[in-house]
């Protein structure tokens, strides 16, 4: 069921979910959440289409926010908020309410979002695009618990990377974090496996993907050992080289959606690890609501930190000592190890 209406209010927007719920039969609905998304219309359906299936597992009153730019000064001090309020099948298995802020409103959206949060329910907040650099202090990421944002989406990936590591506050996290969850989990079962010490590692993947400086950073800051970024042609994260001393420890994807892991002394093994849609990321960042610490320490290690020859560097960063040693000795380290991976 949709409901349509223009020139409105908050409080008409709650009477309208109200009599939405009681034409459909159902009064009361258990939603766990408030998920508000801050979009534009060119990204709102797909935005939208995300959180509903997301809803599903996590049933949640969803409400998007956008902001429409006026193009003359008068309708720019025209203020107007129009809105459509979807329950039943049209909204998942929550509630969606699509707020368009039109003039001064649309500076002021928390004072029309505060109204419509669920009493008692958790808030998270999610940027497809366009984040604020201090997404704790942005007017509507200060009603959350939670603050979703996306790196990949920037223009410099990079250096988004930095801006998120000096404005991290608990509570914030990036999807380019939560689509490596796969890869962290594959990388450590591994190395409980070996019980072997890491000595350097080495991450190959696309160019302008933050995932893949995540990936990196995070296993230069857990093992404290030299990692470097290299790139590949993709998709997305192509391979894992870890250095041990019996060995070499390789995880490679080279098609999007099928791994192999290698390790010294053991057959390959082929592992699932395809690429998940905006919905399934979206659905694990809502599974918890407490502060990722070790998303922190992560986004903290420093991009700038990484070795590789060929490693995108951040817009504005200066050059810095290498965690690695020259090209030539890395990359006959590198080639050592894919011979010793293929026996």
């Amino acid at each position: 069921m949709k409901i349509d209406l223009t020139e409105t209010t908050s409080s008409k927007i709650n009477q309208a979910l109200v009599s939405a719920r009681r034409a459909i039969g159902t009064p009361a609905i258990g939603m766990v959440l408030t998920l508000v998304i801050v979009t534009d219309e060119e990204n709102a359906y797909d935005a939208l289409k995300s959180a509903g299936d997301a809803s599903r597992e996590h049933p949640s009153r969803i409400i998007a926010v956008i902001k429409r730019v006026s193009r003359s000064p008068r309708s720019r001090r025209d203020a107007r908020l129009d809105a459509e309020v979807r329950v039943g099948s049209d909204a998942g298995t929550g509630e969606t309410v699509v707020l368009r802020l039109h003039g001064e409103l649309a500076h002021h959206a928390q004072s029309v979002v505060l109204p419509l949060l669920l009493p008692d329910a958790p808030v998270v907040v999610w940027w497809p695009e366009g984040a604020p650099d201090d997404p704790a202090k942005d007017p509507l990421g200060a009603l959350a618990q939670r603050r979703i944002t996306d790196a990949y989406s920037a223009e410099n990936p990079g250096a988004e990377l930095a801006v998120r590591a000096r404005s991290y506050t608990p509570g914030d996290t990036d999807l380019a974090w939560t689509r490596i969850t796969p890869w962290r989990s594959m990388l450590a079962a591994a190395l409980d496996q070996q019980h072997v010490e890491v000595v350097s590692a080495t991450v190959e993947g696309e160019s302008e993907n933050p995932s893949c400086e995540l990936l990196a950073m995070w296993l230069a800051d857990r093992l404290k050992v030299p990692v470097e970024r290299t790139l590949s042609g993709g998709p997305g994260l192509t391979a894992v080289h870890m250095e041990t001393k019996n060995g070499v420890i390789v995880l490679d994807r080279p098609d999007g959606s099928l791994a192999t892991l290698s390790m010294q002394g053991q057959p390959d093994r082929a592992v699932a690890l395809k690429r998940r849609d905006t919905a399934e990321l979206l659905a694990e960042e809502l599974r918890r609501l407490d502060p990722d610490n070790t998303y922190e320490a992560t986004v903290k290690f420093g991009v700038e930190k990484l070795g590789g020859p060929d490693r995108p560097k951040p817009a504005g960063s200066t050059p810095a000592e290498p965690a690695t040693a020259s090209a030539a000795p890395a990359a006959a380290k590198k080639t050592a190890a894919r011979k010793a991976a293929a026996k």
